[in-house]
Order: C-alpha cells, then sequence, then structure tokens
C-alpha cells in the first residue's frame, strides 16, 4: 500500500501506469487530487485467493482512507463536507478500457444530503444517479444485487471488481493480441473525487499535448461542460473541442498547456491527460503516453528527435513495423472517392481505408472474421466488451463518440481504420452492406 505523494521512489511496475503517472505529475508540482495505490503484488496475490487478500489488505486501506480523509479536510461517508472517491484500475501497461473504473463511490442517503448542502440538489442527485448506474453495472450484477448504504462495503466490493476485471474477456483478449504477460496483474488506484458535473465553470476532458491523429505539432483535445470523465471516455454524449476550453476559461487553459508541456518533456514522449475543472479549480488525474495512428507516429517520432526529446534509436523503435505496413496500405482513389455514394460523414479517429461489409452485432462480426470475410463493425459507441470484435475488424465506425472515445483511442492503438460520431441511425443505414471506410 503507496500512498501517492510524490516523495518515494517506486517503479512502474509496482505502482501500474496509472499510480507511476500520478507520482510523475505530483513530482512536477502539478495539481492533483489525493490517492494512494494498492500494488500489483496485491492484484496478484487477490487473483491466487481473492478472500485472504482482501482481509491481509484491509486494514491498510482504512489507515490509507483516514490518510484522504485529512489530506482532503473531507470524511468518508457522512457530512457535512463527505470524501468521495474513484476505483480506478492501473496495469503496468496501460490497457485503454480493459478494466474497470468505479467513480463517485461513498454515496448514501446522508451524503447526498451533505453534498447537496453545498453543491445544489441538481449536483447531489446527478452524483447519485452516476454512482448507482457504474456501481450496479459493475459491482451489482447489472443490477441484480443492491448497492450497500455502508461507503466500506461499496469501498471493499470495488476494490475486488477492479482486481478482478485482470481477468475479463476483454482484457484477457487484449493481453493476447499484444503479447502481454497474463501475470502481470493490476495495481487499484483509490483517488479522491473532484466534480466536473457541479455545474459553472466545471467539467472533464482529455488533452493530448500532440495531434495523435496527424502527428500535428499542435495541442488536441476534448472538453465537456458539466461532465465527469467517464462521460469523455463513454462517447455517448456530445463533446466540444478543446479550444472551447480555451475561450471559456483561458487561464485553466494554459496551465492545463503549460503542464502538459512539462510532462511531454518529462516523459519524453506525446502525452495524453485526463483532467477535470471543478467550479474553475484545475486537476490533473492521469496521465500516459498517447496512442497514436500511423500517420501521427512517424511524424512525432521525427519531432521529438529533432527537438532532442529521443536519440536515433529511440525514433525508429517509436515507429513500428506495424505502422510502416499501415502506411504502404492501398488509398481510395480520387476517381472512386467521386462517384460512389457517400454514406456518412464523421470525426477521423484513425486515418486509413478499409473495406468489408457492415455488421452492428459483435458475435456476428466475430463469425463473419471467422469464415474468412472483411468486416467492418458498425456500433452505436463501442464499449471495452467489443475488444474481439475491434480485434477482428478492418474497420470501425460509431454514431457517437469524439476523437477521446473507447472506440477512438482504441483503434489508434489497434491500427483500425475508424470513423467516429457518424449521427444517430448511421448503423442500421450501413448494416449489411459493402462498405469503405
Amino acid at each position: 500500500m503507496v500512498a501517492l505523494t510524490g516523495a518515494a521512489r517506486h517503479p512502474r511496475e509496482v505502482l501500474g501506469n496509472k499510480g507511476h503517472g500520478i507520482v510523475a505529475m505530483l513530482r512536477e508540482g502539478l495539481p492533483v487530487p489525493p490517492a494512494f495505490c494498492i500494488t500489483t503484488e496485491a492484484g496478484l496475490r487477490y487473483l491466487a485467493d481473492p478472500a485472504a487478500t482482501m482481509d491481509a489488505i484491509w486494514d491498510d486501506v482504512l489507515d490509507r482512507m483516514r490518510w484522504l480523509e485529512t489530506e482532503t479536510s473531507r470524511t468518508f461517508g457522512r457530512g457535512p463536507r463527505p470524501l468521495l472517491v474513484s476505483v480506478r484500475s492501473g496495469a503496468t501497461h496501460s490497457m485503454p478500457g480493459m478494466m474497470d473504473t468505479i467513480l463517485d463511490l461513498g454515496m448514501n442517503d446522508a451524503v447526498e444530503q451533505a453534498l447537496a448542502g453545498f453543491g445544489g440538489q441538481t449536483f447531489a442527485r446527478d452524483t447519485r444517479r452516476r454512482f448507482t448506474a457504474m456501481y450496479r453495472r459493475i459491482v451489482g450484477r447489472a443490477g441484480r444485487e443492491p448497492v450497500p448504504a455502508d461507503p466500506y462495503a461499496q469501498l471493499r466490493a470495488g476494490i475486488e471488481a477492479v482486481f478482478a476485471s485482470w481477468d475479463s474477456p476483454r482484457a484477457a483478449a487484449y493481453r493476447t493480441h499484444y503479447g502481454l504477460d497474463d501475470r502481470g496483474g493490476t495495481a487499484v488506484v483509490v483517488q479522491a473525487m473532484v466534480f466536473g458535473n457541479r455545474g459553472g465553470n466545471s467539467g472533464a476532458g482529455a488533452f493530448f499535448s500532440r495531434n495523435p491523429i496527424t502527428g500535428a505539432a499542435e495541442p488536441f483535445g476534448e472538453w465537456l461542460p458539466g461532465g465527469q470523465g467517464d462521460d469523455v471516455v463513454s462517447g455517448l454524449v456530445d463533446v466540444e473541442p478543446i479550444t472551447a476550453l480555451r475561450d471559456e476559461q483561458p487561464a485553466v487553459y494554459d496551465q492545463l498547456a503549460d503542464a502538459a508541456r512539462r510532462l511531454e518533456r518529462l516523459g519524453s514522449d506525446v502525452q495524453e491527460i485526463e483532467f477535470t475543472v471543478d467550479d474553475g479549480a484545475l486537476w490533473l488525474l492521469q496521465t500516459r503516453s498517447a496512442e497514436r495512428s500511423a500517420q501521427a507516429a512517424v511524424r512525432l517520432a521525427l519531432q521529438l528527435r529533432r527537438e532532442g526529446l529521443i536519440d536515433d534509436a529511440e525514433a525508429l523503435r517509436r515507429v513500428s513495423p506495424a505502422h510502416v505496413a499501415a502506411l504502404l496500405l492501398p488509398a481510395l482513389q480520387p476517381e472512386t472517392r467521386s462517384t460512389a455514394p457517400l454514406l456518412a460523414t464523421g470525426l477521423p479517429a484513425c486515418p486509413g481505408v478499409a473495406s468489408g461489409r457492415a455488421y452492428t452485432d459483435v458475435d456476428e462480426a466475430l463469425g463473419a472474421a471467422g469464415r474468412g470475410e472483411r468486416v467492418i463493425l458498425v456500433r452505436d459507441h463501442t464499449r471495452p466488451e467489443d475488444i474481439p470484435g475491434m480485434l477482428a475488424a478492418q474497420g470501425i465506425v460509431t454514431e457517437v463518440g469524439g476523437a477521446a472515445s473507447h472506440a477512438a483511442v482504441v483503434s489508434r492503438e489497434l491500427g483500425r481504420v475508424a470513423v467516429v460520431g457518424c449521427g444517430r441511425g448511421a448503423a442500421a443505414a450501413l448494416a449489411g452492406r459493402q462498405i469503405t471506410v
């Protein structure tokens, strides 16, 4: 159990990628909500013996929760200023969207009433709605089990669910695809909540220090006023470009851009930062190396080499054989583009060209791919459970979502051509058709 203060040095293999990134941000003096980490070693023990592991670490968890209360001047599970927490996975190698996260944990009737006292009824009601839906989906077996009123029971069940998500089918499929060690296990990061849904000058977003789609040397990202980070990643709501934050809250934007530049130089790589603005105050929740398209990988490697952040050997390592193969794929000819009927348009999440039959059902897509058919997976939005279908597809299309949504981030990592945010009804219109993306 490690308090993430930035004072102690622990390797990424112990803290996981998320915890390691939090420590790096704290060392830079950046604004990060207080957090502690249950290490990957505990995660491995949990997989071998869940009950005994939870019993063994529980007193330490309670001790760290008391530390969080002191750091935040809030109290877990009661007012007048209640502490809510997020419980997040943290594998050594970043696995975007593959494991579970629970936000706003610690909610009950008394906490909702206390939240309303300083944030308003709408904020308190919305926060409870978010927590209840997420807890039931991840911990409560799709709503078949009630949400306990005891916040510590919520916390224990939440930690167990995040540990167990290491063995979820989607996470296992992801590791198999990338040849990652199944024995690595995940850490768990418990972090004090900050609230993008408080209203007013609040919101959440994702900020990239450079463009991960085109490789342009300029900031890129998305901003959702009045939302939480899960909204941005889910792709279920319309987001705004990061320039909207610059226009609405220029001081916050400048602070965020400066943090991104510092973290990029520290990590010698393009950074993706998850952030929340709570009533005008910027908080950084995590940072990691950004997933990028093949085109962006080449441009970014050259930029970072010219700027002296990496050497020649590292620049070559940054462009993988898969990137080269993607760049050598045939392009859509101008005459084809001008004569073929345009069926849908959206945001280019990962450049390229792919053709195949459109399938809206993951199991049907997997069956078709198993028969040797070229498949385009078309969904309203992609979920972590869709990973096997995304791996089998040549291209991905979604009705909703932006450049930081699950579909976009995973498509860039997998090197799958992707267009997101094509509008409601696109899936029904494309289903069963032979299409080119």
